[in-house]
């Protein structure tokens, strides 16, 4: 499966279009009805897997929802998938990689 790993300048610049369907005064939530789903597309399409799903699924519910526009879901996104890259490991990938190491120094 390929890992997709979009740019912090593009999670911002996503995040900005969010902010900026209220530069309109009074048609904000206009603008939000059409950038909703575009928003919850791109999530899924930049981050891709189960990951990039269940993150369109909430930046499309941050967007339509009433003044929830403050929230930065794709700089979000960015910040959740640099940790789960940068160190931050499930069970099963430490202990596969602690036995290869076992073994690896008994033979």
């Amino acid at each position: 499966m390929k890992t997709y790993r979009p740019s912090l300048i593009l999670c911002l610049a996503l995040d900005a279009v969010g902010y900026f369907t209220y530069a309109i005064p009074f048609l904000g939530e206009f603008g939000d009805i059409l950038w909703a789903p575009v928003s919850g597309l791109l999530f899924y399409k930049l981050f891709g897997g189960w990951k990039g799903a269940l993150g369109g699924f909430f930046s499309f519910a941050e967007e339509i929802l009433p003044f929830t526009d403050f929230v930065p879901s794709f700089t979000l996104g960015w910040i959740a998938q640099q940790f789960s890259f940068n160190g931050f490991q499930s069970k099963e990938k430490f202990h596969a990689k602690a036995q290869s190491n076992a073994m690896a120094q008994r033979g």
